[in-house]
């Protein structure tokens, strides 16, 4: 595996705040080879979010505390992802060798274009990333945008707990990142997707040749199915999300409400990659891994295979990655999928924030 940093790098805490969970990974580097060092995974009590907005500070702050005392690393600087409707990533095409200030003016204007918000309201980020396959004589210019309101409320209760935000990320380009980082070499040419599946959304990311070539957002969810199993069965929202991730849940819920789940999660899937191939105009993927929450569900993977004739697993971020001796090895592989938006904000180039 090649070094995600240089001998000398520093190393920065990924911080992936979701509306359930908040989930964090600190890596370091020695003699070249990456050692994780701090994981922690801790609930966020009650309903901190709507719509992924942060609405109640006190229990996202209280869970980024708890973080913080579970990785128990010296380092503060940490990088963070957004997602959601009013998260926006688009590609562009532009003229080649401009300089950033042209690029950034040609920038202002696509974006006014394309984002429902005042650009007063937003922040505006952009990467070159190649010349374009399909637009001769252009390059592919990847334009992200956010609110100001979701950047800066996570940004406030992060320092808050004491930890430095150094760089704010995409979730889906944080997904793509952690993916690609553990491909093995025989994979680069293989057309291979990631579905990331949390409490509210489903994302998707594609990948080829050590790329990220498309990727999308769904609103679907953990909540609907836990949402079920509440009102079915008179048990507590809290409780069932803590049985699933246990994998204590009685047999009666997996049965009774599981099965419909996990179809429609089938639906949502085949939905994405239908998107894919219509915008890409390229062949369907050769293999899928599933991330995040979903991966607490017992035999997702097969079931998931039957219907989408694909080969379907459970996504390992620390393939590649040597395992601190202070660690729990067990936990840390159970929580895996979970923690792989972390990794990949954790494994960011920090050449920008060392300066």
């Amino acid at each position: 595996m090649k070094s995600l940093f240089s001998k000398k790098a520093k190393t920065i805490i990924g911080l992936d705040i979701g509306t359930k969970y908040i989930k964090a990974v600190s890596l370091d580097v020695k003699g070249g080879a990456t050692e994780v060092v701090g994981i922690a995974c801790e609930p966020i009590l009650g309903n901190a979010f709507t719509e992924r907005e942060l609405k109640d500070f006190d229990a996202v702050s209280i869970a980024l505390k708890k973080v913080k005392n579970s990785l128990k690393v010296n380092s503060k600087a940490c990088a963070l992802a957004v997602s959601g409707s009013s998260v926006i990533c688009k590609l562009v095409y532009m003229e080649p060798d401009q300089t950033d200030f042209e690029l950034e003016s040609q920038i202002e204007l696509e974006a006014d274009s394309l984002i429902p918000y005042p650009l007063s309201e937003v922040y505006l980020d952009f990467e070159e990333l190649r010349p374009s396959a399909t637009h001769t004589g252009k390059v592919e210019v990847l334009l992200s945008a956010a609110h100001r309101d979701l950047v800066d409320s996570r940004i406030t209760v992060v320092r808050e707990a004491l930890f430095d935000p150094k760089i704010i990320d995409v979730e889906t380009n944080a997904l793509g990142e952690s993916f690609i980082n553990q491909l093995d070499d025989d994979e680069d040419e293989q057309i291979i997707c990631c579905v990331n599946v949390g409490a509210t959304l489903l994302q998707l990311s594609v990948v080829q040749n050590q790329e990220v070539i498309y990727t999308k957002e769904h609103a679907f969810g953990l909540n609907k199915l836990n949402q079920d199993l509440s009102l079915i069965f008179g048990v507590e929202i809290q409780e069932v999300e803590t049985q699933l991730a246990n994998g204590t849940a009685p047999e009666e819920w997996l049965v009774q409400s599981v099965p419909g789940f996990i179809a429609s999660l089938q639906q949502q899937i085949q939905r994405s990659l239908q998107m894919y191939t219509a915008t890409t105009h390229k062949k369907m993927p050769n293999r899928l891994f599933l991330a995040g929450g979903i991966a607490n569900l017992p035999n997702v993977c097969e079931e998931l295979e039957k219907e989408l004739s694909l080969d379907v697993s459970l996504f390992n971020p620390f393939k590649k990655m040597k395992l601190s001796d202070k660690l729990d090895a067990e936990r840390l592989y159970s929580l895996a999928p979970q923690l792989t938006i972390a990794v990949g904000l954790a494994t960011r180039e920090l050449e920008a924030w060392q300066k």
